[in-house]
């Protein structure tokens, strides 16, 4: 199929376990990708760009960058992770300080890197942009599937990824009548070789028992940047095997 034929889209974070598998999918349907991440080297094509998106002046070269050269961006896939080497403390043990920094390189980051690729968008009144959340922005983290582990749910991530659907709201309605679309994907838990008690905690909550895949995530981030979801905005997504279903 060629549903993303001709299309420019960016993909943040795209080095990731999630990222990689998007841009597979996005090249499978015909679309040239561009994976903006901080440990790339840029290319000549940009197929990879160094960018990092907690940076303004990065971000903003980052963008010129790509409109320089090919003049124009179709789509924003917002999937970085930015976060501080304490992420995964307790809420007691939760620097105000991390807090503060996680909060701005994951939710602020999102707001620039989106406003400085809007600007492109709204003057050719087109552009689809996927921003990605998970399930514990649409409900609270159950603390018994970390039984037995020293792992938890951090904190900033529920505020963060919460923050990210409304927000996506916010800018569906605000851009609607420039035909730019805005959509949010949230993730259940995927499995990336996690505490195997961990794993088995997990899949006996969820309805399906298993973990996703991101090969369970792309196929979704690729319709909602393609012209078949042409009138799907400001809505979330969970792919999640049922979780936020109980």
């Amino acid at each position: 199929m060629n549903r993303l034929g001709d299309k420019i889209i960016i993909v943040t974070g795209g080095s990731g376990l999630l990222g990689k598998e998007i841009i597979k999918s996005i090249l499978s349907e015909g679309g040239f990708c561009i994976n903006v991440d901080i440990s790339n080297e840029t290319k000549e094509d940009l197929s990879t760009l160094k960018c990092d998106i907690t940076n303004e002046e990065s971000v903003t070269n980052c963008i010129e960058l790509i409109i320089h050269k090919y003049g124009k961006i179709d789509g924003l896939v917002n999937n970085a992770y930015p976060r501080t080497a304490d992420w995964g403390n307790k809420f007691e043990d939760i620097k105000y300080q991390s807090w503060q920094k996680n909060v701005d390189w994951q939710l602020n980051s999102y707001f620039y890197f989106t406003q400085q690729v809007c600007k492109y968008m709204v003057e050719r009144e087109l552009g689809a942009i996927v921003n990605m959340s998970s399930v514990y922005g649409i409900v609270g983290p159950d603390f018994t599937v970390y039984n037995g582990t020293t792992m938890t749910m951090p904190a900033a991530y529920s505020a963060i990824k919460g923050g990210i659907v409304n927000f996506s709201r916010y800018l569906a309605s605000y851009f609607g009548p420039k035909n730019i679309r805005v959509n949010t994907v949230s993730p259940g838990g995927i499995f990336d070789n996690q505490n195997p008690i961990f794993v088995e905690n997990y899949n006996k909550k969820v309805p399906m028992k298993r973990m996703g895949t991101p090969e369970d995530i792309s196929p979704a981030v690729v319709f909602l940047l393609s012209d078949e979801s042409k009138y799907v905005t400001g809505q979330n997504l969970a792919i999640d095997g049922g979780w936020t279903s109980i």
